[in-house]
């Protein structure tokens, strides 16, 4: 997510020109589909998670990881609930896939088919350890065998990540958080198994939404990287105009998180029947929009200051600025409309699409080192 137009490859250099990985263009431009196919579905499924909730669907499957204690897709008999909580499990699965192949395709690039080797071996090392943790488990309590499974899986993708990262000092900017996307996602998965389990705990639930915001924010970081020149970097902006950047990226977190709970209190919380929060919606509503307006304010001051002094960021400011107009006018109009489904859909999308172009105005506020002469 450059300033200008996309070079035709991505420039990634370390141990893999060594080994001949970069012998062809094809390897970088797989990465690349990749790399913004895990984007464009990280946001995707935070829209049919949106579904979810906004539907009344959240129990549609009442167990995990099957739908019903007999069936792992939905029966007739629970209808189309049934069918948008079970479409939301399949895009867990195609995120999952896609952040797979950009490890496997960032480890082949980097450091070549050694590591690459270690890291299939970590999987399948992890698949037969869950296998034998479900096993286990089952003989004793059949609930909870699946959510260690899980759990084991999830350990061993860890070290897996800890040890790759280890191993090789070249691209950690690509390294790290193709394994945190790809930890992340697992994670999810188990939380969201959390959420079904303990009834849609309203908690729970926003945790679940704002892990994904954040998973669409290092995918967007992802890319950010992938298409820069590597080294050592450098602060491209005044010092002030860094920290009121930072500052700014707090009044976004505090509007998200006042935001989910604002959601968490009212009438969209997955179910008729799930337990809220027990805080009154309408005033969250009022005090979500006060860091929101604070918000608007600080991202248009930091735009017209970058247009003045020219400043790297630019650019990503005014999508920025777009962005929380967006935001703002369509958390007016659901407001006033008594929150139909469609907005609030809209605005948590929205809501992960401005932490994402807030991101890439994070990673713009510095440049490669230029070599001394």
């Amino acid at each position: 997510m450059p300033d200008t137009k996309f070079p035709a490859a991505p420039t990634i250099t370390g141990g893999a020109q060594s080994t001949g990985a970069l012998s062809t263009v094809g390897w970088g431009r797989a990465l690349r589909i990749f790399a913004w196919l895990s984007f464009v579905t990280e946001t995707i499924i935070i829209g049919t998670g949106g579904a979810v909730r906004l539907t009344g669907s959240g129990l549609g499957c009442s167990e995990w990881p099957l739908c019903t204690p007999e069936s792992l897709v939905p029966t007739p008999e629970q209808g189309i609930h049934g069918m948008i909580e079970f479409g939301n499990r399949m895009m867990t699965g195609v995120v999952g896939i896609i952040a797979i192949a950009v490890v496997l395709l960032v480890l082949h690039l980097i450091s070549g088919r050694r590591t690459l080797t270690t890291a299939l071996w970590f999987a399948g090392g992890g698949i037969v350890a869950a296998g034998g943790a479900y096993a286990i488990v089952q003989f004793f309590d059949k609930d909870l065998a699946f959510p260690v499974a899980a759990a084991v899986l999830l350990l061993v993708t860890i070290i897996a990540a800890v040890r790759s990262v280890r191993a090789s000092n070249d691209r950690r900017d690509l390294t790290v958080p193709a394994w945190i996307t790809l930890v992340g996602v697992i994670a999810q998965a188990f939380v969201g198994g959390i959420t079904v389990l303990t009834g849609l705990n309203p908690f729970i639930v926003g945790f679940h939404y704002v892990s994904s915001l954040l998973l669409v924010c290092v995918t967007a970081s992802f890319l950010v990287r992938l298409y820069a020149a590597p080294g050592p970097r450098e602060r491209a902006v005044p010092k002030w105009f860094a920290i009121l950047t930072h500052v700014t990226g707090l009044a976004l977190a505090v509007t998200i998180v006042f935001g989910v709970l604002t959601t968490g209190s009212g009438p969209h919380s997955g179910d008729a029947e799930v337990e809220r929060h027990g805080f009154d919606a309408t005033i969250l509503a009022h005090v979500h929009s006060w860091p929101g307006y604070i918000l608007a304010g600080l991202v248009l001051v930091l735009a017209v200051a970058a247009w003045i002094l020219h400043l790297k960021p630019r650019r990503w400011l005014l999508v920025l600025v777009i962005a929380i107009a967006v935001q703002v006018g369509v958390g007016v109009w659901q407001a006033r409309e008594g929150l139909p489904p469609l907005l609030v859909g809209i605005h948590m999308v929205l809501a992960s699409l401005s932490a994402a172009a807030y991101t890439v105005v994070v990673l713009h506020l510095k440049r490669p080192v230029t070599p001394a002469e």
